[in-house]
């Protein structure tokens, strides 16, 4: 690990300030990608900016048709909401499959939409739920906020604040995990609202996230496994590597999708 300074700011202007003074600094949310990162000697931010002890970054609540969660909350507060349950299971259906309980309860929503893990779980919730990126800036849709292999629309220094999710409809998540790791190596999240089908792939794409826009033309014209007869994913525009070949994800990523399908449809 290289030598850096440790800031652990009180509010959010102090790390604004921070930020702006220190080119090389990173934000440290739940540290379960930067800490490790670090230990590998695979980056060296010349200070680390705590996010940990400012207040009103964590928490959720429910706004209207939404509903508001802050991006220090971590994965295991999702899992275990009441609120998240009754409004948006699938949600808490997913951070459940985060990880193991340490990760879980380390790991926030906001650092982990920051970095774009092409394998991450909650990317593939926010592009199905088309839902909005709150930073310190600016508001942003989830499909202009995720743009390649761990890159994002976020601006240099910019702080993501929460993540707002529309209510109205219904969904399900399945995700193949990596039996070590347990992140996504195929995972797919379905919802079926008033505008349509969303069908949101993660951990196949070598692009990261992504929408399966002709599983949704066909799902939204007649919702039924039998919609998705036929359909497929080009394996060679997914990962391959030493846990699996791109044809490999492109065929757990259908398989996934039909599963979260079917269990859409016995709901009725």
């Amino acid at each position: 690990m290289f030598p850096f300074l440790y800031h652990r700011p009180a509010d959010l202007a102090a790390v604004q300030a921070l930020i702006a003074a220190q080119e090389e600094a990173k934000l440290l949310a739940g540290g379960q990608t930067l800490i490790a990162t670090l230990k590998q000697r695979l980056a060296s931010p010349s200070d680390l900016v705590d996010l940990g002890a400012v207040p009103g970054l964590a928490g959720i609540h429910r706004e209207g048709d939404t509903l508001v969660i802050g991006a220090m909350t971590p994965h295991a507060q999702v899992h275990a909401s009441p609120l998240i349950h009754e409004a948006l299971p699938p949600l808490a259906e997913l951070a459940g499959l985060i990880g193991d309980p340490a990760v879980r309860n380390r790991g926030t929503i906001g650092g982990s939409i920051a970095n774009n893990d092409p394998s991450a779980d909650y990317p593939a919730a926010c592009l199905a739920l088309d839902a909005t990126i709150v930073t310190d800036r600016r508001e942003l849709a989830a499909t202009a906020f995720f743009r390649d292999l761990f890159e994002t629309a976020l601006e240099s220094g910019e702080i993501i604040l929460r993540v707002v999710f529309p209510l109205g409809g219904a969904g399900a998540y399945e995700k193949f995990p990596n039996p070590a790791s347990r992140y996504a190596m195929a995972g797919a999240f379905v919802w079926r609202g008033e505008a349509g089908v969303r069908v949101a792939i993660t951990g196949a794409g070598q692009a990261g996230v992504f929408r399966w826009e002709e599983a949704e033309r066909a799902l939204t014209e007649t919702f039924s496994l039998a919609a998705l007869e036929g359909l497929t994913l080009d394996g060679d525009a997914m990962i391959s590597d030493i846990h699996g070949t791109g044809a490999y994800r492109a065929h757990l990523a259908g398989v996934m999708t039909r599963r979260a399908v079917a269990r859409l449809a016995a709901q009725g």
